[in-house]
Formats: C-alpha cells, sequence, structure tokens
C-alpha cells in the first residue's frame, strides 16, 4: 500500500496527479471528507485516488477542478493518467488514435473499443481477470474522448456479422451495445458497415487491422495478437491493407442496410422475452 507521506510524483502521471490534488486540497483547508462532500463522493476515494490506488475519472477531475478552481490542471492531468494505465504495448496505439484525422478498422470477433459501451467493454476485460475492472474499464472507455475534441477523427468501422450474433454479457448487454452502434445514424464522422455472413471469403480471413492516417505523417497499419500489438509504418504494409479494407467496405453492406441489420439482429435475437402478462422474463 502506498502511504500518503512517501508519495513520489515523479513516479508516474498518477502519483503526480495524487501529489497535486493532496496538495491543492491542503492548500484549500480542506479534509478529504470535505472535498468528497463537494465533489459528490465519498472522502475515502479521494484519499484513495490521492495515494495512487484509486484512478482518477474524467468526471472525477472536472468536478476537482470546479472546486478547487485549478483551471482545468486535472482535466488536462486525467489524459496522461489514464493512458499510463493502458497495457504497456497498447500505449502507442493509443497516441495512433489520438493523432489520427482517420482510422478505418476491420473487426472480425468484437466492436472495436472506441465504439464500446461500458458493459460490454467490462464484460470483455473481466473473461479471464477481474480485479481492478473498474478502473481498467474506465481507461478503455477514456480513449473515446477522442470524439469530444474540436475536430474529432472520421472513424469508419467495419465488422464482421459474426460480431452482432457473439453474445457478450448477455443479452441485455448486447441489446444496449448494438443500440449503440445505431446512434451513429447519421452522424459522417462515424460510419458503422456490417460485412454479411452471405459475403463468403473475403479480404480480411487473416484477421482484424486497424489503419490510422495523419494530416502530415505516413499512415500506420495496426495488428494485434494475444497481449501484443503490431504498429508498422512499411509502405508495402500499409498499401497492402489499404486496398484489402477498400475491397472489404465495399463488400459490406451499405450504411443504411447495416444499420437495418443491427436492428433486425438486437430486436430478434436480443430483444426482451415477456411472459402471457406482459412482464420481462429473467
Amino acid at each position: 500500500m502506498t502511504h500518503v507521506n512517501v508519495l513520489d510524483p515523479g513516479a508516474s502521471p498518477l502519483d503526480y496527479y495524487g501529489f497535486e490534488l493532496r496538495r491543492l486540497r491542503e492548500a484549500a483547508g480542506l479534509t478529504q471528507r470535505q472535498l468528497g462532500d463537494i465533489l459528490n463522493y465519498t472522502g475515502s476515494l479521494v484519499g484513495q485516488v490521492e495515494t495512487a490506488r484509486k484512478v482518477p475519472t474524467p468526471e472525477f477531475s472536472e468536478r476537482v477542478d470546479a472546486a478547487l478552481g485549478t483551471g482545468g490542471l486535472f482535466s488536462r492531468l486525467v489524459v496522461l493518467v489514464l493512458r499510463s494505465q493502458l497495457p504497456a504495448w497498447f500505449r502507442e496505439v493509443a497516441e495512433l488514435e489520438a493523432r489520427a484525422t482517420e482510422i478505418c478498422t476491420f473487426q472480425t470477433h468484437l466492436v472495436h473499443g472506441l465504439l464500446q459501451t461500458p458493459a460490454y467493454a467490462r464484460a470483455i476485460l473481466g473473461v479471464f481477470d477481474k480485479d481492478d475492472l473498474d478502473d481498467r474499464t474506465a481507461v478503455r472507455l477514456a480513449r473515446q474522448r477522442i470524439f469530444e475534441k474540436g475536430e474529432p477523427p472520421v472513424f469508419w468501422l467495419v465488422l464482421s456479422e459474426a460480431v452482432l450474433r457473439q453474445e457478450i454479457g448477455g443479452p441485455a448487454v448486447m441489446r444496449q451495445q448494438l443500440a449503440h452502434l445505431l446512434s451513429f445514424e447519421g452522424n459522417p464522422r462515424i460510419n458503422v458497415q456490417v460485412l454479411p455472413f452471405v459475403v463468403g471469403a473475403h479480404p480480411g480471413t487473416q484477421g482484424s487491422f486497424t489503419l490510422f492516417r495523419f494530416t502530415a505523417d505516413p499512415a500506420i497499419v495496426y495488428t494485434e495478437g494475444y497481449g501484443s500489438g503490431d504498429p508498422s509504418a512499411n509502405p508495402n504494409a500499409v498499401k497492402d491493407c489499404s486496398l484489402r479494407y477498400d475491397h472489404l467496405r465495399a463488400a459490406a453492406l451499405s450504411l443504411k442496410d447495416s444499420a437495418e441489420l443491427i436492428r433486425r439482429v438486437m430486436e430478434e435475437r436480443y430483444g426482451e422475452q415477456r411472459d402471457s402478462g406482459g412482464d420481462p422474463v429473467a
């Protein structure tokens, strides 16, 4: 357990965040409990953040900034904190997501992390390891804040129909996740296409991949394995995957037809089952 008196602000972004929170709270003459009351959090949670035992969320940080008048310090710092909590091999990818002007991804088994709901992400992250599940879920969802930028990236997702039918977390979680995908209808910056089963063999049979494009820098292709990732700027690899992606997008259903398929699967496969009296069946 980290003790507040020996917390090293240079050890990590999380330690620095906790050190600054304690310093500014004390400068304001507030106890942990008093600050917690102002923030509508417990004093215990404030203490855990101050001792680097709990990862702060963007919402927590915004409230701290408002309560202590820090001019957005903690809202800026939490971005670094959350990124530092990602697996080491994935941090470079998170940086690519934050810098890209266009992200094109093909997914064979799961909804991409940038469009996952909290319950869906939690179900995936908790399959083998339920330790610190709240924090790990918050860290994954924090990546989605790239869509809140003044000039967010264009995001194009092509996903196999299998993703819609692979039940993750139960029917209610899937219903919510598919509804979330449908919420982007009409958003020109977030596009979702489904590659239906009837296509058969296709250029993405070797697995999922993501293309990142930038204003000035060369494009990068990213592929992922178990506990590892491989970003590459090799021109031949980028060219090959770009061509594959163009063919996948052409073979996929249109945006409108994709939405109709998502809606149909959501209603037919994950719709609420009711008894004869009209009440939901557990």
